[in-house]
């Protein structure tokens, strides 16, 4: 596990670190009682830091270049990870691969579009210079989008991913209500199913047009219209009502966005409130009115808010900005009442810009003014952004929920150098307390930084098979371990949320699927805890390479588990060859097997794992007696003619190679309607394997060699060893 994550609760690495938000924030229902046990072990918090020196981000530095201070007392940095997003090895092991990013040195970008205080003409064109930045980041950068309007709301449309097709779609349908897609996932990674020309799942298919596209068609306008208040025309009374309510419903978004591990960057699309709320009129003419009436003795003709500004007022949007700075959040804000032109000009808004300079100037920001192509408009910012330090170090435990501030410095600071880093953290609270978004934006970003834990210990195989359709079926079977998820105290009824999705090399989500399991411990609790909880499910992928990210969560504690499985599906008509992991019919037990829900995609092809003629089901993580035979179904598509021939290899911690010999065939049938060939093989596992975790390596001679492999363990107790299990 990399040293460098928020917090361990349970021996899961987690980021909590928000505090408590209002749940009406995002339109979210309360979330149902549940209780909360586990205590949190180790404390490690990921500090991202970038210097910056005349623009330019400073590279080079190493962890004993930096110092890191809460109050009077320095932490120990106990890990360093930096990364570049000039350098082409800084995204993995190809150009442009997001795997292998730490999650804390991930920028991300929030585009909230301000339907209550600009108005629809403004929100289409800054729409349009949305999507100019997003042709601007690097591909480990995440996006989410979201709206906010006085009667909703922040509203999140699309949760933080990588993915820029479900970006796209996601301000596609900003603003319209009517026209936005039904969300299907419960993370907000997908929107919408756009998964491959002409393909789609659970029936929703990508919008035939831009709703947008038609921006100056009143017809179009009227539904955004009718979302946005109207605030030009309010009086100042109302419009402190509607400032007051924006200032807490930003407050709270902030908070919630704490727990996104990383750099996080608002980019506030909004025309701006009349800041006569803060400084009063500014208008000359009633300013020289107020003037005479003064003069005159007539004081009561000039209130006190109207010539000074609102107090309350300005002390909220103070109160607002410190928790972004709280959250290392920096507001970018950008007037999209300059985006309009000629005839759209329309009325201009009074005091605007400064209301919008005033939130960005106090995180950090900058205010961008009359940029059709926020790409460039931003290219600076993305620049000097482009290197980030991340630092973890191990404060104190406590006991307080008070923001804990911390303070990095150079030991050598180049001249004019500048720092920027993470301000401070919560402390951890317990994950009842933790309202639905903060939930949900943790298990997101838990996924989307692909970085596996194990609180819950889980294991995961999933094979291709060939369809009738272009993409392939891929059955995906998952064991999760009974001890680890059943630990501490846990309600009668028990949610286990299960969260699977495969990612290509760029962080698009090609297939999903989520379910949760209520478990009723009085009748299953006893079966679990001894052989743990299997759920097959299955996504449907075309030809290329994927990371299958399966997330196990206690839905009453919080405590979970992330597995990333490598997956290759090959192209099957075009005779790419492809050998399955090696199959072992799973031993008999009293574990729990859960299917997964229907779709709607039709009738489930039949069952795929066969034994000779019988169907059985796999072992996901078999455990293995030294020395045992050990009997495994292989198959495979396009191997070519004649009787297989292989070898087989475990492979020990480290790497070390124990070869174990020729493998005993017996048979070969040739698959039936497109199905793929099997066959039965055996060999004996070396008599002296210490207990363990291994992998089992089968090669199949040939002009073009095949290899799969599959985990096993050895447990301490060799009663303990049979087909199936979940390691941990």
């Amino acid at each position: 596990m990399r040293p460098g994550r928020t917090i361990r609760r349970g021996g899961l690495a987690a980021a909590l670190l928000g505090c408590g938000a209002a749940v009406a924030a995002w339109g979210q229902a309360p979330p149902a009682p549940s209780s909360f046990s586990g205590t949190t072990q180790v404390l490690s918090i990921d500090v991202p830091v970038q210097v910056v020196r005349d623009g330019e981000p400073v590279r080079g530095l190493q962890a004993a270049d930096f110092q890191v201070w809460e109050g009077r007392r320095r932490l120990a940095v106990t890990g360093f990870e930096s990364l570049d997003l000039t350098m082409p090895s800084s995204a993995g092991p190809s150009s442009g691969r997001a795997a292998g990013v730490p999650a804390a040195a991930r920028r991300h970008f929030l585009f909230l579009f301000d339907l209550a205080f600009s108005e629809p003409k403004s929100i289409a064109r800054a729409r349009q210079a949305a999507a100019g930045l997003l042709s601007q980041l690097h591909p480990t950068d995440l996006v989410a989008v979201a709206t906010y309007s006085s009667l909703r709301g922040p509203q999140l449309v699309l949760g933080y991913t990588a993915d820029r097709r479900q970006i796209d779609n996601a301000l596609a349908s900003l603003g319209l209500p009517d026209l936005t897609p039904r969300a299907i996932d419960p993370l907000r990674l997908v929107l919408q199913e756009m998964l491959g020309v002409g393909n789609t799942i659970a029936g929703v298919r990508p919008l035939s047009r831009d709703p947008l596209a038609d921006a100056v068609d009143m017809a179009t306008l009227t539904p955004m219209g009718e979302m946005t208040q109207g605030v030009a025309r309010a009086d100042l009374s109302a419009l402190k009502t509607q400032v007051d309510l924006f200032t807490r419903s930003l407050s709270d978004l902030a908070r919630q966005l704490a727990v996104v591990e990383g750099r996080k960057y608002l980019v506030f699309l909004s025309e701006g409130f009349d800041a006569e709320l803060l400084q009063g009129v500014a208008s000359p003419d009633r300013r020289d009115e107020m003037r005479e009436n003064v003069l005159h003795g007539e004081i009561w003709r000039v209130g006190s808010e109207e010539r000074y500004g609102v107090t309350e007022t300005a002390n909220a949007i103070e109160r607002m900005i410190e928790e972004f700075r709280r959250a290392d959040c920096t507001i970018q804000a950008v007037d999209i009442g300059g985006l309009r032109a000629g005839a759209d000009q329309g009325a201009p808004r009074s005091g605007g810009r400064d209301s919008l300079l005033m939130m960005a100037r106090g995180t950090g920001g900058e205010l961008y003014e009359s940029f059709n192509d926020l790409g460039v408009a931003m290219s600076q910012m993305l620049r000097r952004t482009s290197v980030t330090y991340v630092l973890a170090v191990e404060p104190e435990k406590g006991s307080d929920s008070d923001f804990h501030r911390l303070r990095v410095v150079l030991n050598s600071p180049p001249r004019g150098a500048r720092l920027v880093h993470r301000p401070g953290y919560y402390p951890p609270k317990p994950y009842a307390q933790e309202d639905p978004i903060e939930k949900l934006l943790a298990a997101a970003n838990q996924v989307m930084s692909g970085e596996e834990s194990d609180g819950i210990g889980a294991a995961v195989l999933a094979a291709p098979f060939r369809s009738a359709g272009e993409k392939a079926y891929v059955p995906v079977l998952i064991a999760i371990d009974g001890p680890s998820l059943l630990a501490g105290p846990q309600p009668a009824a028990l949610p286990v949320e299960i969260y699977a999705y495969a990612l290509d090399e760029g962080g698009a989500v090609h297939d999903f699927f989520t379910q949760t399991v209520g478990l009723d411990l009085a009748k299953s609790g006893s079966p679990v805890r001894q052989s743990g909880l299997q759920f097959f499910g299955h996504v449907d992928l075309l030809p290329g390479d994927y990371s299958l990210r399966v997330l196990v969560r206690n839905g009453a504690n919080g405590v979970s588990g992330l597995k990333v499985l490598p997956l290759r599906v090959p192209a099957f008509e075009q005779g790419e060859p492809l050998l399955l992991p090696p199959l072992l019919p799973a031993a008999p037990s009293n574990g729990l097997l859960v299917r997964e829900e229907p779709r709607g995609e039709g009738a489930p092809p039949a069952n795929l794992f066969l034994l000779r003629d019988q169907p059985f089901v796999p072992a996901v993580k078999p455990a293995l007696a030294p020395g045992r035979e050990v009997r495994i179904v292989l198959a495979g598509y396009n191997l070519g003619a004649g009787p297989w021939k292989g070898v087989a290899t475990v492979v020990a911690a480290g790497g070390r190679e124990i070869p174990v010999g020729n493998l005993a065939i017996t048979g070969r049938l040739a698959g039936a309607a497109g199905g793929p060939d099997r066959a039965v093989a055996t060999f004996r596992l070396p008599a002296d394997l210490a207990p363990g975790d291994y992998e089992m390596r089968i090669t199949l001679a040939g002009a073009a060699p095949r290899t799969s492999s599959l985990r096993f363990s050895v447990p301490r107790d060799p009663a303990k060893a049979g087909g199936g299990g979940a390691g941990r």
